[in-house]
């Protein structure tokens, strides 16, 4: 069976314009490719690549994952956001240790049953690490595809989706499998892009649907565009005698799952709730300037607190998921975004600003 048409254009483009230096193509390794794919999605590759190079230098192998705290994986993790991934690719690797001893799947069903690893996904690192026929269907895939045959449908739909998935077992060729998955994914994301179809610059644009309409922006089909809801938190910066801050490992599901981060105050009167709550008294400071912190899905408005505890600390610390951690001498923990911003803050601060 001979390769089709845009396979064979595809692999022509990527043998001159392809991205073959990304660090984790220097080998044909699983396990540096499913740490890549994990990280890549929803993430731009330029923001991939530091994150990817600090990660395997710490966890070199599958094994060395698998053995790490939590902590330590979503310490690395910090600032990449969708901290889910961070702790389904911890108990991934600790899944192929106990049931796969330790060698990296190599059935579809095997690698689409770990977890944070779906069909796309799974189909990506077959294709990529072993060379297997296995379609993918990740952002960029679907943006060419729909562009390429200039579909007309939302790509939410289930009638939509499934049809992409067709089309994208029909193009995947029998050879060269693994640079053709790297090609595709390559052109979703330097020519064929979601700000700008560069056509000119384009392998497919002769049979390309969209290009021949003169529309390729019209595709995919959008949806109409909610306006995000804003929300709003605030966060108890406290303070001990020896400048020690309260932080609290949030649950390990929902939002910033696993991390810690300051205890977020749901009263309007905040040394009331931290009494009630925390089993301290406090005294509190100006309120610090909003932060906003967006989501895929809304806005988070953040009003930081500075606090100074009065009297012991230790009702704080019954519970085994608060520390008083000491912002000057940093330790391995995960934090979102904005909590590991705020902590460099007061760390550039000689004492908190608390009212007498």
């Amino acid at each position: 069976m001979s390769e089709r048409p845009i396979a064979r254009r595809l692999l022509a483009w990527y043998d001159r314009h392809g991205r073959k230096t990304l660090p984790w193509k220097s080998r044909r390794d699983p396990y540096r490719i499913w740490v890549s794919e994990i990280m890549l999605q929803q993430t731009q590759v330029a923001t991939v690549i530091p994150y990817f190079k600090r990660f395997i230098a710490r966890f070199p192998d599958l094994r060395a994952l698998a053995r790490a705290r939590t902590d330590a994986v979503l310490h690395l993790w910090t600032g990449l956001g969708y901290y889910a991934r961070a702790r389904n690719l911890h108990r991934a690797a600790q899944t192929v240790v106990r049931e796969h001893d330790g060698a990296f799947p190599r059935t579809f069903e095997a690698v689409a049953d770990l977890p944070g690893i779906g069909r796309s996904t799974a189909g990506a690192i077959l294709a990529l690490a072993f060379g297997q026929r296995q379609p993918i269907l990740d952002g960029n895939v679907k943006r060419v595809l729909a562009r390429y045959h200039a579909i007309d449908t939302p790509l939410k739909q289930r009638a939509t989706e499934e049809r992409l998935w067709q089309l994208a077992e029909k193009h995947t060729p029998r050879k060269r499998v693994a640079d053709y998955t790297q090609a595709i994914m390559d052109l979703g994301a330097t020519l064929c892009t979601r700000a700008q179809a560069q056509c000119p610059h384009c392998p497919l644009r002769r049979t390309c649907r969209a290009f021949q309409l003169g529309a390729p922006q019209d595709y995919p089909v959008r949806t109409a565009v909610r306006r995000a809801p804003v929300k709003a938190t605030r966060m108890l910066m406290i303070h001990d005698d020896r400048g020690r801050v309260l932080l609290q490992r949030r649950p390990p599901a929902g939002l910033w799952g696993g991390l810690w981060g300051f205890p977020e105050c749901t009263d309007a009167d905040a040394r009331r709730w931290c009494h009630k709550t925390l089993g301290l008294d406090i005294r509190t400071g100006a309120p610090w300037p909003k932060l906003r912190h967006s989501f895929s899905h809304f806005h988070l408005d953040i009003t930081p607190i500075p606090a100074q505890v009065m009297g012991g600390t230790d009702r704080a610390m019954e519970n085994a998921e608060a520390v008083w951690y000491n912002v000057r001498r940093p330790d391995e923990r995960g934090f979102s975004a904005p909590v590991k911003r705020l902590l460099e803050q007061l760390r550039t601060r000689d004492e908190p600003e608390c009212s007498r």
